[in-house]
Order: C-alpha cells, then sequence, then structure tokens
C-alpha cells in the first residue's frame, strides 16, 4: 500500500504518453492479474493518438508522488460535437440521442480515470472526481459521459454519485465496461460534499479555463477502478 503525499496537477502535454502507458497498464492490472496482453502497446499509442486530438478541449488531471510518478489520473472533456467520443467509437451511441429530458447546455465526456494498484486512498478518488465534474456542476444544463468499468459504477453508486446506464456493457481493457452518463443533478450533491477537498482556486481557476498552479500538495490517506 502506498501511503504518502501525492501532488495534484494538470498534466503536461509532453506527459501524454506516460498518461496512455499508466492507464493501460493498470487497468490490466487490476482486471487481469498483472497479465498485459501481447498487443497491449495498440493500446498505448491508440489512447495517446486519441487524447492528443482532444487537448484544446481538455483538462487532465494526474496525481504524482515525490518521483513524479503517476498514482492516479482522470481527464475532463468539452465535446465539440464534431470529434468522436468514446462513446461513440466503442459503443455506437450518439450523445445527441442519449440526453435525455435535460435543457442542454454543454455535453461533457470523463475518461482516463486509473488509480495505481497499490495505492488505497479513497480521498484520492473524490479530488479527481471533484476536478473532473467542476465545470459539469456549473449549469443544470450540462450533462457527461463516460465508459464505466462494472465495480466503479458500484462505488459510485456508494459515493452518492448518481449514473444513468445507456448501452450494454462490453470488455475494454481487461474489464466488462458500461457506458454511463450523468447529469448536473446526479452529481451535484457529490460535488458539494467533496468539493472541499481541493483548494477553491483550483477550482475556480478551471472553471474559468486558465492555468493551474504547476501543483498542490496533499497529504495521502485512503480505489483502483476506472473510467477509460
Amino acid at each position: 500500500m502506498i501511503l504518502a503525499k501525492n501532488y495534484l496537477e494538470k498534466l503536461r502535454t509532453n506527459e501524454i504518453m506516460n498518461l496512455s502507458e499508466f492507464v493501460v497498464t493498470e487497468n490490466f492490472k487490476h482486471h487481469s492479474n498483472n497479465i498485459l496482453p501481447k498487443d497491449y502497446e495498440n493500446d498505448v499509442k491508440s489512447i495517446y493518438k486519441e487524447e492528443m486530438n482532444y487537448l484544446k478541449n481538455s483538462e487532465i488531471f494526474v496525481a504524482k508522488n515525490d518521483e513524479g510518478d503517476i498514482l492516479g489520473s482522470i481527464r475532463t472533456l468539452k465535446w465539440n460535437y464534431v470529434d468522436v467520443l468514446p462513446l461513440q467509437k466503442i459503443f455506437g451511441i450518439n450523445p445527441l440521442l442519449a440526453i435525455g429530458d435535460i435543457s442542454l447546455n454543454e455535453i461533457w465526456h470523463i475518461g482516463r480515470f486509473a488509480i495505481k494498484k497499490e495505492v488505497k486512498d479513497i480521498n484520492l478518488f473524490k479530488k479527481l472526481m471533484v476536478c473532473a465534474i467542476s465545470p459539469i456542476c456549473s449549469n443544470k444544463g450540462n450533462i457527461a459521459f463516460a465508459e464505466c468499468d462494472s465495480k466503479l459504477l458500484r462505488v459510485l453508486s456508494l459515493l452518492g454519485i448518481k449514473t444513468n446506464v445507456i448501452g450494454e456493457s462490453i470488455n475494454y481493457l481487461g474489464s466488462e465496461t458500461i457506458p454511463i452518463s450523468m447529469t448536473y443533478d446526479g452529481l451535484i450533491g457529490f460535488y458539494n460534499e467533496n468539493k472541499g477537498l481541493v483548494p477553491t482556486n483550483v477550482l475556480n481557476q478551471f472553471a474559468e479555463n486558465s492555468s493551474l498552479p504547476k501543483s498542490v500538495v496533499f497529504d495521502s490517506q485512503e480505489l483502483n477502478y476506472s473510467f477509460v
């Protein structure tokens, strides 16, 4: 178990390959007994290419240890209605047909959520989630989509995050993965309860689309599943 200080920061562009490697390897570590498929590097390259394409409209947050190793990650993306989301590519679901009856403002996508298997830190999980859902919780007409590991889906429910399953599950990156949507109403309770874990200046700067400070230090205490 890793119990050390971790640093929550915005990922730099030149670290996206490291992120891609981290997301893929941690997914297989959690769900396939540390066995990587022979072609796992193809998954790494695919995620890298996808995240580079999303760069202009996304924010990637990572937690690192003192050595700079990634301990956890999450990415939030404001959809421009042009880029192909994983929801479309993996599940063939049109987001515009899955928004329900909300008065739509913006569509977001949350992905690349992973925490290093050795880290048992529920607060780190919550901090990453708060960063990702902050923009969704800024307007009642916002909605987020994600491809969610089945175990994580149960954890989200236990934490008070309400989700809607919008399609059949598939096996992806070694685990059962389910397409879900999350509305303002389903997220705001968790957000208000846990936003105090993240410094106000971090959330304010994110909401204003300005740069985060290089890093914000948190004391680690004590998840391991993934948005892909």
